[in-house]
């Protein structure tokens, strides 16, 4: 890519953040506990998951002592087959804004390590080490993805940014052509549609690595 390439950064991240919530907080009386769309696990199962995708990547940015560099070795589990297996649960009694509060305090607390971690830090994942720009997009692809998972089933309309699946697109993405749509672009990138020129993907991945 070119280098006047413009960086995902913690602002396009908040603005993200903040309109899931938004949307997702209109939908609290839903029923939570039916599959998402296409997926095995049900809607809370899946925030439960994006919850525990944005914890990681805030565990990512947090510097951390070359004696104990490493995978971060939490337990995980799943409460029943097919489900949601990993190492953050929200109580179910808290009910559905208990289950938000949990997505809320994981996407801002990567927001505000964004805003303070060096642009040299780099972590692992397991398409590529990445830096702090690279966790914002990768952060960017999970909740816009995640929630498209769940539009249809809870009822909302979710359309993120062109602008800003453009720019993750180009972060992550760098072999992708985007089209006119950036949106069903990055939709297609991760799997979930085809396009009418180019069929559903059945394996794909995205590059973490800065270039």
């Amino acid at each position: 890519m070119s280098e006047t390439r413009q960086p995902v950064t913690a602002d396009d991240l908040e603005g993200l953040v903040d309109h899931m919530m938004t949307t997702l907080i209109e939908r609290l009386g839903a029923d939570w506990l039916v599959p998402a769309g296409e997926l095995t696990y049900s809607c809370w199962e899946l925030i439960e998951h994006l919850a525990e995708s944005l914890f990681f990547y805030a565990g990512q940015l947090v510097a951390v002592p070359e004696a104990i560099v490493g995978s971060y070795p939490y337990v995980e589990r799943n409460d029943r087959p097919g489900g949601h297996e990993g190492t953050l649960f929200v109580d179910r009694d808290e009910g559905p804004a208990g289950l938000l509060r949990a997505l809320n305090a994981c996407s801002r607390i990567v927001v505000s390590l964004l805003r303070t971690a060096p642009s040299a830090h780099r972590a692992r994942h397991m398409w590529g080490h990445a830096d702090p720009e690279g966790f914002a997009a990768m952060s960017v692809v999970e909740i816009a993805v995640h929630v498209h998972d769940l539009a249809s089933t809870i009822g909302i309309d979710w359309n993120p940014s062109p602008q800003l699946c453009a720019l993750t697109l180009a972060r992550l993405f760098p072999d992708v052509e985007v089209g006119n749509d950036p949106w069903a672009t990055l939709l297609w990138a991760t799997g979930r549609t085809a396009l009418a020129d180019r069929p559903r993907l059945d394996d794909w991945r995205w590059y973490s690595e800065p270039r």
